[in-house]
């Protein structure tokens, strides 16, 4: 069961956004660890098995075509060719490529020397699948009948890197262009570290949530401090008396999504009382699950979904139910 602090911070949370909410479990990727990223067979895994929601990201062809994808381009741990070889670094961004050139890729394997492949050993391989676009990881979910499960969708685009992706107008309005034509609007979450693709969202479609990724450490661009940089559209915490969930409030968004070395307690009691939901990333260790749901966060993003039911699970709070399906 939930620790006492836990429930404090659950019951606050009810008081300050006027309902509870059940806990969001959402698989990495389609949970990355267990099943090629981003690829048909990892969703259609990670809905048999039965999550909450399907973390993934997006980029957009040359010809328009939203692609699910982590990187901006072709990933060169991931990508072969016709030929079976694995494309050179850094491997051409999908702003540059038709969608038809992006389709003769296969991305079922990890590159077996790779950084990559040591993090995941265990992730099954599944030689001959393509990148798939995100109609068809809809129709996936149509398909498993599936009525419940909800898409957090990462728009992959760097400000520092223009040439890499569509402007931000453009890359929102294909996004939004095909999430509406699909009639899912009611079940997307869109997040960024880019956050000018959240005002946009925020703008058109004020009703679909949007979710302020953060990075608090390290030398990452995407960290957010204590300035304005490009990644957070004009938002500083500065402005904001030093509070990143104040920030986020006052940017327009409806869930804080940090990585969860950074959150402690206090944060999320902050985050709680200006109307956040937090859902952290990317946590795969059970005892860091654990931690995590014992301070009050509202999600959980992981590579490990499978573990993740079961951290949920001990901690007495509800599963959701899987729906089988191959895709």
């Amino acid at each position: 069961m939930p620790s006492h602090a836990a429930t404090i911070l659950i019951v606050l949370s009810i008081l300050t956004t006027g309902k509870a909410m059940a806990f969001d479990l959402e698989a990495h990727r389609g949970g990355r660890a267990l099943m090629p990223e981003n690829t048909l067979p990892a969703f259609a895994n990670a809905l048999s098995m039965g999550v909450d929601t399907l973390e993934l990201d997006v980029g957009v062809t040359s010809d328009g075509e939203v692609v699910v994808s982590h990187e901006r381009g072709l990933n060169p741990d991931l990508a072969r060719d016709t030929n079976g070889a694995y494309v050179a670094p850094p491997g051409t961004p999908f702003a540059k490529l038709r969608f038809a050139e992006v389709r003769t890729y296969d991305v079922g394997q990890i590159r077996p020397d790779s950084a990559y492949a040591k993090q995941f050993p265990d992730q099954r391989a599944v030689p001959g699948i393509r990148i798939p676009t995100l109609r068809e990881l809809f129709a996936l979910v149509r398909k498993s009948g599936n009525e419940r499960v909800r898409f957090n969708i990462e728009t992959k685009i760097d400000p520092d890197h223009a040439d890499q992706s569509l402007e931000p107008q453009a890359f929102v309005a294909k996004l939004l262009g095909v999430i509406e034509d699909e009639k899912f609007s009611d079940r997307v979450m869109i997040q960024s570290f880019d956050w000018r693709t959240l005002l946009l969202v925020q703008q058109q479609a004020p009703k679909i949530p949007t979710v302020y990724l953060t990075l608090q450490r390290g030398s990452a661009p995407t960290n957010v401090l204590d300035k304005a940089t490009s990644w957070t559209a004009g938002f500083s915490p500065a402005d904001h008396g030093g509070s990143l969930p104040r920030t986020i409030k006052a940017a327009g968004g409806t869930v804080w999504s940090p990585y969860f070395g950074d959150v402690t307690a206090a944060l999320v009691t902050e985050a709680h009382t200006q109307g956040l939901r937090v859902v952290v990333w990317t946590v795969n260790k059970p005892d860091d699950m654990a931690r995590m749901i014992e301070i009050g966060i509202d999600g959980i993003i992981s590579d490990r979904p499978d573990l993740l039911r079961q951290v949920v699970g001990e901690k007495g709070l509800a599963l959701p139910a899987g729906t089988p399906v191959k895709p």
